[in-house]
Formats: C-alpha cells, structure tokens, sequence
C-alpha cells in the first residue's frame, strides 16, 4: 500500500464529529482523489501533511511548539516523506522528531482534519493536515527542535498566545482519546 493509498483509506473510514468536519473531510477526499502527487510538498497548490498534539503520561497536558516561522503556537507536524508508509506514521515521525520524545504512541484514527493556507518554500500553498492525538511515556524530557522555538506543556484552562487557530479544537479530543487509551 502506497501512503497515497493509505491517505484514501483514512479518510474513507474517518467518521466526522460534526457537519462541517464532514464538509472538509469531503474537501479533503476530493483533492487527495484528485492526484497520487497530493501527498508531497512539491505538488503546486497544495499538499496532504501530518500532525500529531502530543499529550503527557497523565491525559493532563498538551506540548505545544512555538513554530519558529508562524510565530504561533501549533501541534508537531509537517510534511509527508518518502519513507512514510502511513499518514499516522508520518505524524509520529514528525511529532518525534519536532519533540525530541521517544515511545510516542499514536491514535489510530485522525482526531481532526484541517486545511489551511501556509507559504511553504515553493510560494502560497494549501496545507489539507490529518491530525492526530499522541501519548508521551512516563517522564519524557521533549527537546526544541530546529523548526520551533520553544516546546511547552500546557494545561487546557491556561493555553498560550497566539495559540493557532486550528489548534485548540485539537486539545479536548486529544486528551479524551489519551485517557480512554490508558
């Protein structure tokens, strides 16, 4: 299985919370259908990335990144590679290697898809972001990777600013899951 098909896959099984999530879920099938190239960077317009809101041991807090270019405060996440078999995958990679933790372990569905306009290295593109949930093992030490320029825990009721718009509909589902799968 090709990550292409592994994306249409996701997204065919993916049941949206709520209508307008539906509505993007459908926005997001018909771009992937649209072209296998979809799922990497250099494809003009727009491209399928991966995040992951990692959550401590505990179900209590969210690490959040200060993305170094955006100036805001986001999920772990970026684009897919080539030695990415799952879009699952490529957020575990991603939100591994933008917190430096070891031993994160992923949801196995999306906790929510976004879309939303970036300015990546080739112009103004697309970003259609399948989002997930991750758990931190007991007593992980996150490190600031090259891409941010803090890492921090943060507890629902006291999230940071300028906090990503798209990023705080993340946070209830994301600790949900991590303690239901505790």
């Amino acid at each position: 299985m090709t990550l292409h098909d592994d994306a249409l896959a996701v997204l065919t099984s993916w049941t949206a919370p709520t209508a307008e999530a539906e509505a993007t879920r459908q926005r997001f099938l018909g771009f992937v259908r649209s072209d296998a190239t979809t799922m990497w960077r250099e494809h003009a317009g727009g491209h399928v990335t991966a995040s992951a809101l990692v959550v401590d041991a505990a179900a209590e807090r969210v690490l959040l990144c200060l993305h170094g270019r955006i100036k805001r405060w986001v999920q772990l996440g970026g684009h897919c590679e080539p030695g990415d078999l799952s879009v699952a995958g490529a957020a575990l990679r991603e939100a591994t290697e933008e917190s430096g933790i070891t031993g994160l372990r992923i949801s196995e569905a999306p906790i929510g898809l976004d879309v939303h306009h970036v300015q990546c290295s080739g112009g103004p593109s697309l970003h259609y972001d399948v989002r997930y949930a991750a758990i931190a093992p007991p007593g992980a030490v996150e490190s600031v990777s090259a891409e941010s320029t803090a890492l921090a825990w943060f507890t629902p009721d006291a999230l940071p600013t300028p906090l990503a718009g798209a990023t705080e509909p993340l946070v209830a589902p994301a600790l949900a899951w991590a303690k239901g799968s505790a």
